[in-house]
C-alpha cells in the first residue's frame, strides 16, 4: 500500500499489487487474507466507532461546520490584527499558531465525520 502526504491530507492507494514471485494461486490467497484483514479492522471501527460516537446527522455536521467556519473566522482576524502591527510579539505568534491548529482540528475532524459516515462505521440518521 503506498500513500501520499500532503499539507494535512493523507492519500493512500488501496491497490493491492501482488509480488511477482507468488503464483497466481498464493496470490488468490493472499486476496483472501487481506480481505479478511480489511473486514476485521472495518468490523472494529464500526464497533468502537459506534459508542464513541454514535451516529452522524445534519445538524451534528453543521454544528462542527459552524465550530470550524468560527476556529477560522478567529485565526485570520487575529492574523490581521497582528499584521497591523510595526513589530508582532512572541505572544502574539503563538495566539496566532494556536488559532491556526485549532483551525485545522475542527477541519480534520469535519472530514474524519465525513469519513465516518462514507465507509459505514456510524449510521447516517436523516431528519427527524
Amino acid at each position: 500500500m503506498s500513500f501520499t502526504m500532503t499539507s494535512t491530507v493523507r492519500k493512500v492507494s488501496e491497490h493491492f499489487e501482488p509480488e511477482a514471485a507468488l503464483s497466481p494461486q498464493e496470490q488468490r490467497a493472499l486476496r483472501g487474507h487481506l480481505e479478511q484483514i480489511d473486514y476485521a479492522a472495518f468490523a472494529a471501527n464500526r464497533e468502537v466507532l459506534a459508542k464513541m460516537v454514535g451516529y452522524a446527522d445534519l445538524e451534528r455536521f453543521q454544528r462542527l461546520a459552524v465550530a470550524t467556519a468560527h476556529a477560522r473566522g478567529r485565526w485570520v482576524a487575529h492574523a490581521l490584527a497582528v499584521s497591523q502591527k510595526s513589530e508582532q510579539s512572541p505572544e502574539d505568534i503563538t495566539k496566532l499558531t494556536a488559532l491556526r491548529c485549532a483551525f485545522q482540528e475542527f477541519t480534520e475532524s469535519y472530514d474524519a465525520l465525513r469519513r465516518l459516515v462514507e465507509r459505514g462505521y456510524i449510521p447516517l440518521r436523516g431528519p427527524k
